[in-house]
């Protein structure tokens, strides 16, 4: 599920940037003199701004969701720890060790 969910933010990210990179500047207006608004013409004359505008407030809700949805992933995910699944050896101290043994009496004859 973390896997889908970055790959799908990812995603979001670039067609993100996309949209942005293809939006007009304020500048456009100069270009279009020597010709580089004739590509615009296809949707009218704002036409392709309400749409790429449009475009761009969907694909930012989009991300700013799977960015909520990323750090949800996270703080749950966050939340486990390891110290509840590792046993735990207790090292119990030796008993305390036997006397060593006498050494045996010689045998009277």
């Amino acid at each position: 599920m973390d896997t889908i969910a970055v790959v799908f933010h990812i995603f979001i990210c670039l067609v993100l940037i996309g949209v942005i990179l293809l939006q007009a500047g304020k500048g456009a207006d100069i270009g279009a003199v020597f010709g580089a608004g004739g590509s615009q013409t296809l949707f009218g004359g704002r036409g392709p701004a309400t749409f790429l505008n449009k475009l761009t407030i969907i694909v930012a809700i989009l991300f700013l969701l799977t960015s909520v949805w990323l750090t949800k992933i996270s703080i749950h995910k966050g939340s486990e720890s390891v110290i509840g699944t590792v046993p735990v050896e207790i090292e119990t101290p030796p008993a305390s060790a036997p006397a060593p043994a006498q050494p045996a009496a010689p045998e009277k004859k």
